[in-house]
């Protein structure tokens, strides 16, 4: 079977490393010398860092590799491990006494599944990288979706089991489009045809789905709503980009997100897309790149609802609609 997944994308490796006992874990997306980075958050919650040099009036351009975790901020210190991982390499950017790799980062909020005392650090970080292969990417509650949920609105109780999900897109002439997405959902999980795939379950036996639409009517007086949502994740292309070009890409992902997340880019949200350009096949119209990336997303966001499994007393959308 041919590779559907984000390392289609010529050069990139993944790796994943976790702890089920947390349940957390991240993953990192390796990338091809020269790749031009961007990014595009849109929650107002998020966890990250390192984002601000991708913007397109900034100095550094090329990227080294992408960290997507769980742990809230604490997992931010598993990018300390991929940058001594990177280091070892001699990959990073010069600065005339060594290298000091790139390496943007996005957390998710999984502390309170299981234990939160265990969180992603530099050894986790540099395990991944380890880890990480041009083979097809591994999907479900794996690195960084090891403790993704959806349908938080309502808290853990009636929440779903989520994960990581990726989707590749082939286009003519050889480009290629792929993401990879770590879904937390504060809402639902909405399928091409609008049913919901999974979300916020009908209290008090759970085998329902409840429409989180529903829910947020019941929060708009609210002031200080609870719940966590946060959908991380990365695009890439072996198009040839800018760097203004490749954080349209991401811009435009977005609206992937959107259309599989329903609500997506709350107050409760860390939304954040980093989008790479590997520059393999070429030049390409950004347009469609970014129109793409967008189908991309919204597919690796389904995929990841469908390949989680149950864990940690949380059943998945499919598991719990059956029960």
């Amino acid at each position: 079977m041919t590779n559907q997944t984000l390392t289609a994308i010529e050069g990139i490796r993944v790796g994943h490393a976790h702890n089920l006992d947390g349940p957390t874990g991240c993953t990192v997306v390796l990338c091809p010398a020269g790749t031009i980075g961007g990014v595009d958050q849109r929650g107002g919650a998020p966890g990250t860092r390192e984002t601000d040099l991708l913007r397109p009036e900034h100095l550094v351009e090329h990227v080294n590799a992408i960290l997507l975790a769980g742990g809230s901020a604490y997992g931010l210190d598993a990018a300390g491990g991929v940058m001594r991982y990177l280091e070892e390499a001699g990959i990073g950017f010069p600065v005339g006494v060594g290298v000091v790799p790139i390496v943007p980062a996005a957390i998710i909020f999984d502390l309170d599944l299981g234990d939160p005392r265990i969180r992603p650090d530099a050894a986790m970080g540099y395990a991944a990288c380890r880890a990480a292969s041009a083979e097809p990417v591994a999907e479900g509650c794996v690195g960084a979706g090891a403790g993704a949920r959806v349908g938080m609105a309502m808290g853990p109780t009636f929440a779903c089991k989520s994960g990581l999900g990726t989707a590749l897109v082939d286009l003519d002439d050889g480009l290629k489009v792929a993401a990879l997405m770590v879904v937390n959902a504060l809402g639902d999980v909405i399928a091409e045809d609008g049913t919901i795939l999974a979300g916020v379950r009908v209290p008090p036996d759970g085998n329902a789905f409840m429409d989180c639409r529903n829910v947020m009517r019941m929060m708009a007086t609210q002031v200080s709503p609870t719940g966590g949502n946060t959908v991380v994740g990365v695009v890439a292309t072996n198009a040839r980009l800018t760097k203004e070009e490749t954080n349209k890409v991401a811009q435009m992902a977005q609206d992937g997100l959107a259309r599989a997340i329903r609500p997506a880019h709350t107050m409760l949200d860390g939304d954040t897309i980093f989008a790479l350009a590997t520059g393999s096949a070429g030049r390409a119209n950004v347009s469609v790149i970014g129109a793409f990336a967008a189908e991309a997303t919204a597919e690796a966001i389904r995929r990841a609802a469908q390949a989680a499994t149950p864990l940690a007393g949380l059943p998945t959308g499919a598991s719990a609609i059956q029960r």
